[in-house]
């Protein structure tokens, strides 16, 4: 087989993404990723980062090359988990990455890196593509994305079995929690009346003087 069917067939799993390291490990040396980057086969994204051209993309395609770019130990985070599993109706214009490690690579403006020690216990992965577990991913949404999405993201995640029912039962007793103790809209406006100054009347003030009496 040829380095390059070896890098095609590697890349079908890895959602079109070819590392130098993956590669290196595949027996495939570096200058030939040069020489197939050339020849179109592959596509350069960043440093020691490809896209295999002959592999068609997948939904989980632009996560993959995220964490790929920003390197060892990088985890798809945030609102960016909610999103990869179409959960809480969040949209976010970059893909959250979070890695416990320095990163001085050159990254795309589509992701955002924030450096974060993970538990174990808050990593999993989606097709080959690690990410933070739905729980975290929720629990570190909350001030960030509207309460109410979290919950209808978390009821979603339980119908289709993403979590289990004890789960989404802990995470909707907190989220409820959390809604009850922030104060409400109206509770908020009150409050800001309450302490502010009245504004005062820009117009002069008449004083009556004897000259004015009848």
């Amino acid at each position: 087989m040829s380095y390059r069917e070896t890098l095609r067939w590697h890349a079908f799993d890895t959602h079109g993404v070819v590392t130098t390291a993956e590669a290196d490990r595949l027996g495939v040396p570096a200058v030939e990723l040069r020489k197939l980057a050339h020849r179109g086969a592959l596509e350069r994204l960043g440093y020691g980062v490809y896209r295999m051209t002959e592999a068609p993309p997948t939904p989980l395609s632009e996560y993959a090359e995220a964490v790929a770019l920003v390197g060892p130990h990088a985890v798809i985070a945030d609102d960016a988990v909610l999103a990869l599993h179409g959960l809480a109706l969040v949209n976010p214009r970059r893909i959250t990455v979070a890695t416990p490690d320095r990163t001085r690579a050159t990254l795309p403006p589509t992701v955002r890196v924030v450096r974060r020690h993970l538990a174990p216990s808050d990593i999993t992965d989606v097709d080959g593509v690690p990410t933070m577990t739905i729980p975290a991913a929720v629990r570190a949404c909350r001030g960030h994305v509207m309460t109410d999405r979290l919950q209808q993201g978390v009821h979603d995640a339980r119908e289709r079995r993403l979590i289990d029912a004890a789960t989404a039962e802990r995470l909707l007793t907190e989220l409820s929690t959390e809604a009850e103790a922030a104060p409400t809209p109206v509770r908020a406006r009150a409050r800001n009346r309450s302490t502010t100054t009245p504004p005062t009347d820009p117009r002069p003030t008449h004083h009556p003087s004897t000259e004015d009496a009848p």
